[in-house]
C-alpha cells in the first residue's frame, strides 16, 4: 500500500530544506498526504559521512556561483525571501532540541517562521536571546522550551532522529521519505508526488 505520511527530515542549517519547506506541505495537500516533521542534525550526519564541513564550502568557485545563483532562482520562484545569512554554517542544535519538544501544526508553523528568520532575514539562531524571541512571537513558552533543551531526553531524541536519517540512506537536507522511498533535495518534488501515487520507479538492483 503506498504511504500517504510524508516524513520531512530537516535542519535549519540547510538552504534548500528551507526552500522545500512550505513547498513539501503543498505536493502533501494536493495529493491528500501528511507531513511529518524530523528535526535532524546535518552536522552529525555529515560526520557518519566522513564530510567535514558544508559541501557548498568545499565547492570550485564556479559551482558555487550557479549553486547560489540556483537558490535564489528557486527562492523567487517560491516567494521565499532569501539572502544568505551572516551565521553560515549555522550551528542550529539548540534550535533543532527546541523542535523535538513540538509536535502538529505547532511544529510546522513554528518551524516555518525559523526557517524563515534565517534564510529570509538572517536571524541568528545559534543566539538564545534570538531564538527566545522568535518562539514567544509565536505564542510559545520560549523559556520552557529552551530549558527543554539541556534535558537528556530532549538531547537524545535528535541524536536518535540523526542516527535514523543516516541508517535510512540519508546524505543531505532536506531527506523526504515516502515509506522506504528517499527524495533527496528541494528540487524533486515530481519525484515525491509520483510516489504519493503508487510509483514503482524501476532501480538498479
Amino acid at each position: 500500500m503506498t504511504s500517504r505520511t510524508i516524513e520531512f527530515f530537516y535542519d535549519f542549517s540547510s538552504p534548500y530544506a528551507y526552500l522545500a519547506h512550505e513547498e513539501i506541505e503543498r505536493v502533501a495537500a494536493a495529493q491528500g498526504a501528511s507531513v511529518t516533521w524530523r528535526p535532524f542534525l546535518l552536522g552529525g550526519l555529515f560526520k557518519n559521512l566522513g564530510i567535514d564541513r558544508a559541501p557548498i564550502l568545499n565547492s570550485a568557485p564556479n559551482k558555487v556561483n550557479i549553486l547560489m545563483t540556483d537558490m535564489f532562482r528557486w527562492a523567487d520562484a517560491r516567494q521565499l525571501p532569501f539572502a544568505w545569512p551572516a551565521q553560515f554554517p549555522l550551528n542550529s542544535v539548540k534550535a533543532l532540541r527546541v523542535m523535538c519538544q513540538l509536535d502538529g501544526a505547532q511544529h510546522r508553523t513554528v518551524a516555518g517562521a525559523l526557517f524563515r528568520a534565517y534564510w529570509g532575514h538572517g536571524a541568528n539562531l545559534a543566539d538564545a536571546a534570538v531564538l527566545a524571541g522568535l518562539l514567544s512571537a509565536q505564542g510559545q513558552d520560549a523559556a520552557a522550551l529552551l530549558a527543554g533543551t539541556d534535558t537528556a531526553a530532549v538531547k537524545q531524541r535528535l541524536i536518535d532522529a540523526s542516527a535514523e536519517a543516516f541508517a535510512r540512506g540519508a546524505c543531505g537536507a532536506p531527506s523526504i521519505f515516502v515509506g522506504d522511498e528517499l527524495v533527496w533535495g528541494n528540487d524533486r518534488m515530481e519525484f515525491v508526488t509520483k510516489l504519493l501515487q503508487g510509483w514503482q520507479p524501476h532501480l538498479p538492483t
